[in-house]
């Protein structure tokens, strides 16, 4: 087969690499450097500068030079962005970034990105390279997926699996051997822009994914912005007057002496003529850094906690507990993760290289390089449809192991239904209403009574995490396969507030859907009961007429009122007081 070379499509850094001689190997670039910055400029002439360059440039012309794309893949809306030096504007389409006359989008940017890594590997290889294995956050929704696997067909490759860059992780630090026991680690990779922590077992060579959790805007980056900040309001030094170019060249300053921190307890920051001005002459000690830095590298707290429980497990449970990430060498992340754990992490693969080494294993693995390893991923949330009465019906269960095929047949709800809405949900709460919205699609079948018709809905998600729908008429045959291309763009601090919201408001929305259930379960009694009365006319006794109808008014009162202890009751009751009533009608029918 030809190669396939695995890609770590960073944040901050990118890397590329493919198995050479039965070993994976990471490939430099033309002046020797394998990381990458994942940084595109745009000068007012020729063509755009991609990697190094480009991040040269990005003082001299922030506004040209776009830094982070990968937080801009799949959003829709502004306010979901984070403070960029660079202009984004939204349109119908979704976030764009004007340069010039000309918008591009976080694909296209991406797409730059690829492109230059492929002609690396292209030059270190001496062949074509068409296939790749690129890596993405493993709370990357189904459309942040999609721009991605965008991204790498722009650059003209066909990209043959989208990998969550936990998984790739595990499998960079050597875990999966045939014949090893079952083991359980922990994957905590900080980067530049983004955080997943994963739940993986492993056992026989065989990765299964338990649980992920993570924030996709969430990472060094916003050290140094708050790094950048502190240091301005110590000097006195208003940001909103200094120029993008100032601040761009403070915040390459800040990163610098984060780096020089892990190591050194202090690091001095000076730039003279940040503007006519102001001039920076800084010490930061590491105990200002880590005061600073504190409060992000705690929001990653709640979702190892998270992911833990939903994995079922508890620290103790845990073989191993993997850093990954830039992020990761600073050291109050490596003693707060320790205390978490329980246990001292692993830190014996380079935290930039780790995810890509093991994206370039997986490339390994479906090339055929590599044999005995299968890696399971999960999907993070909850999948379904609306059903009568406003409920989600999940078909695909969150923390499915993925690829996963599941389906249900439904039917109609009233009588003279000509089609069949699918509301497409993900989430984890019980109404509709309190979910995300993925879609919509009508399935068109033959009218007729309540419950005449038959649509089976199908949900697929292959290996990327890619979601299609099929809805088919069964008396029919006809169906409507649909590829949900617009998933909601959802922050994963929202991903997070409604999962916890789930469990906050687990019982009383157990006791909403027991309401809406037994409303429906009424009101078809009522239909029911009210049908059987003209059918039986005169052939049941007037008192037992009576007490059905009386019985079919309280039963009403309660759904009305929305009592569900009384609408149990009346169901009940008139359930048994027409029994008769059946009879008859049966009788009535033969």
């Amino acid at each position: 087969m030809s190669t396939i070379v695995g890609i770590d499509l960073g944040t901050t850094n990118s890397l590329v690499g493919a198995f050479e001689s039965g070993l994976p190997v990471l490939l430099a670039d033309v002046e020797g450097h394998r990381l990458t910055p994942s940084v595109v400029h745009f000068p007012t002439t020729g063509e755009p500068l991609v990697g190094l360059k480009a991040a040269r440039a990005a003082a001299t012309a922030p506004d040209r030079t776009i830094r982070s794309v990968k937080r801009l893949i799949g959003l829709s809306t502004k306010d979901q962005l984070d403070e960029t030096a660079y202009a984004v504007v939204q349109t119908s389409e979704g976030l764009r970034i004007p340069i010039g006359d000309k918008l591009f989008s976080p694909a296209e940017i991406s797409s730059l990105i690829l492109c230059k890594l492929k002609n690396d590997a292209e030059r270190a290889l001496e062949r074509k390279v068409t296939r790749a294995v690129i890596t993405v956050p493993a709370y990357f929704n189904d459309q942040q997926r999609k721009e991605t696997k965008q991204a790498g067909e722009l650059a003209g490759l066909h990209v043959e699996r989208i990998l969550s860059e936990p998984t790739a992780a595990a499998l960079a630090f050597g875990f999966g051997g045939q014949g090893d026991a079952r083991q359980m680690i922990a994957v905590y990779d900080l980067g530049g822009g983004t955080f997943d922590i994963s739940i993986i077992a492993i056992e026989n060579g065989l990765f299964e994914v338990l649980a992920t959790c993570g924030n996709t805007r969430l990472g060094g980056d916003d050290i140094d912005r708050a790094v950048a900040d502190h240091i301005l309001r110590q000097c006195g030094i208003d940001r909103i007057n200094e120029k993008p170019e100032s601040f761009a060249r403070l915040l390459d300053a800040c990163r610098v002496a984060k780096e020089r921190l892990s190591f050194e307890k202090t690091a001095e920051i000076n730039i003279p003529f940040l503007s006519p001005s102001a001039h920076i002459d800084f010490s930061l000690t590491r105990d200002v850094f880590e005061r600073i830095a504190e409060p992000f590298i705690h929001a990653t707290k709640e979702n190892c906690l998270r992911a833990m429980a939903d994995a079922k497990l508890v620290p103790g449970d845990l073989d191993a507990v993997l850093l990954v990430g830039g992020s990761t060498r600073i050291p109050m992340v490596r003693r707060l993760v320790a205390e978490w754990f329980g246990r001292e992490p692993d830190t014996s693969q380079h935290p930039d290289e780790a995810v890509a080494l093991g994206a370039v294993i997986q490339a390994g693995i479906l090339s055929g390089a590599v044999q005995n390893t299968l890696l399971l991923d999960v999907t993070p949330l909850s999948l379904g449809v609306e059903t009568f009465g406003g409920l989600m019906n999940v078909i695909i269960p969150r923390n499915t192991t993925i690829p996963a095929k599941a389906g249900e047949m439904f039917t109609n709800a009233v009588p003279g239904q000509t089609s069949l809405l699918v509301h497409i949900l993900q989430g984890e709460r019980e109404l509709a209403k309190d979910n995300f919205s993925l879609g919509k699609f009508e399935l068109p079948f033959e009218t007729g009574p309540r419950g005449s018709g038959r649509a089976g809905i199908q949900f697929e998600i292959d290996a990327d995490g890619i979601l299609r729908v099929l809805a088919r008429d069964t008396r029919t045959g006809t169906e409507k396969l649909v590829e949900i291309r617009r998933v909601t763009d959802i922050s994963d601090e929202t991903v997070g507030r409604m999962i916890q919201s789930s469990v906050e408001h687990a019982f009383e929305d157990m006791q909403e859907r027991r309401l809406v259930e037994l409303e429906i379960k009424a009101r078809e009694l009522l239909a029911a009961t009210t049908q059987a009365l003209l059918l039986a006319g005169n052939s049941l006794e007037r008192e037992q007429t009576e007490t059905v109808r009386q019985l079919s008014g309280e039963l009403l009162k309660a759904v009305e009122a929305r009592d569900p202890i009384g609408i149990e009751k009346g169901i009940t009751s008139l359930d048994d007081a027409t029994q008769e009533l059946a009879a008859k009608v049966i009788e009535s029918l033969i």
